[in-house]
């Protein structure tokens, strides 16, 4: 990175009372989990059944054919991945720093790494709901095989991840709104900033600074005070240490 740059960004982090990071699927390639819309993304990849990813992760497929859609997601959405070097860079800046996350991601990484002001808006593999009593489970409560059933009614057992189709989660939204209304420094990372509403939330952002990290170019790069095409959890631990 440029001798410049990283000393307007550190300049800029010293002065600033809150900081907010907004990631996508790229936070988490490091930690062996797929993106969607890079070349190697899962997007691109072809199905033997002819089946597009978007379709697999609707609310429309989970419903019509739940078995199928938990096949899917049991094998290849749920991993054993761990955080990687981003997600420690922005929990261990946290420790000393009000640091807000807003996460495309529904892997749960960043809760792991130790971060505590998390924003999940597409949700998490973590928690699990009964659709007919309502009951929450976490991961490690259920078998990773078939289509849960509740123990306690018998209901169908539904991922609290946000499916195409379905609204994202009204309080994480509208607190993650807040944190970038009210930061000083905003930082976007690992997200190609096609999904909306989630690529409209920077427009929410009035501080001093505004930076994206993000190999690929995206539609918004000129809207952004700095543009790092460079790798996310190296570009991370250089500007928060």
């Amino acid at each position: 990175m440029d001798e410049a740059i990283l000393n307007r960004i550190k300049e800029a982090l010293s002065k600033a009372r809150k900081v907010v990071f907004l990631g996508g699927a790229g936070v988490s390639v490091a930690s062996g989990i797929p993106d969607f819309r890079s070349p190697n993304g899962l997007y691109n990849k072809k199905r033997d059944d002819g089946l597009s990813y978007e379709e697999l992760l609707s609310s429309d497929y989970f419903y019509r054919n739940p078995q199928g859609f938990y096949d899917f997601y049991w094998s290849e959405m749920v991993t054993n991945a761990k955080p990687n070097k981003a997600h420690y860079a922005l929990a261990k800046y946290e420790e000393h720093h009000d640091l807000a996350i807003l996460t495309q991601n529904i892997d749960g990484l960043h809760t792991v790494a130790g971060s505590k002001q998390v924003y999940e808006l597409h949700g998490s593999v973590q928690r699990y709901e009964c659709l007919r009593c309502h009951h929450h489970f976490k991961l490690d409560e259920l078998d990773r095989h078939g289509v849960p059933i509740c123990p306690h009614c018998g209901g169908m057992i539904k991922p609290e991840v946000t499916l195409y189709g379905e609204a994202l989660p009204e309080y994480d939204f509208e607190e993650g709104v807040k944190a970038v209304t009210q930061a000083d420094v905003m930082i976007v990372g690992g997200t190609s900033l096609r999904v909306y509403p989630f690529a409209a939330i920077p427009r929410y952002f009035s501080g001093s600074l505004s930076i994206l990290i993000n190999h690929e170019p995206t539609p918004l790069d000129n809207g952004f005070d700095i543009v790092i095409h460079e790798d996310i959890g190296d570009t991370l631990e250089a500007i928060l240490s």
